[in-house]
């Protein structure tokens, strides 16, 4: 039989913990991070077509360009902050998106560490940037829809 940390604490303090484990708000949050049948398809399908694009990106030069392309287009008609989730922290990385001197790439998410579309811009900083999610599905739906 094991012991856990638990079984070493005073009964009150045990008691405590179980209410606060059974409590309305501890429920509620467990219930929320709970993903139902939907939401998990649309994370698989999601997760599939940016690992497509990402292979796409890898070894499909004209892949890598036509999306460069594209994102270029929609940076300069839609600008930085409609486009990206937000806004680089340099004004040399804001000129040079601007300017279309970035990459692409589908890497982690800096904040949620799930895979996502982001842009690298060029120069001395290259901090990743990640494109909004209205965008990225775009990106990759487009990308899914010529290539299968």
């Amino acid at each position: 039989m094991s012991d856990s940390f638990i079984d070493h604490l005073p009964s009150h303090e045990r008691e405590k913990i179980r209410k606060k484990l059974r409590s309305p708000e501890a429920y509620e949050r467990l219930r929320d991070k709970v993903k139902g049948p939907e939401d998990l398809e649309r994370e698989m399908d999601r997760s599939e077509k940016l690992a497509e694009l990402h292979f796409a990106l890898e070894s499909e030069p004209q892949v890598r360009q036509s999306l460069h392309v594209a994102m270029e287009q929609d940076l300069k008609e839609k600008g930085v902050d409609d486009v990206l989730e937000r806004a680089p922290h340099s004004p040399d990385a804001t000129h040079a998106l601007e300017e279309g001197k970035f990459s692409i790439a589908v890497e982690a998410h800096p904040d949620t560490h799930e895979d996502a579309l982001v842009i690298l811009a060029e120069g001395n900083v290259q901090e990743k940037i990640p494109v909004k999610q209205s965008f990225s599905e775009k990106y990759a739906s487009r990308f899914a829809s010529k290539h299968q």
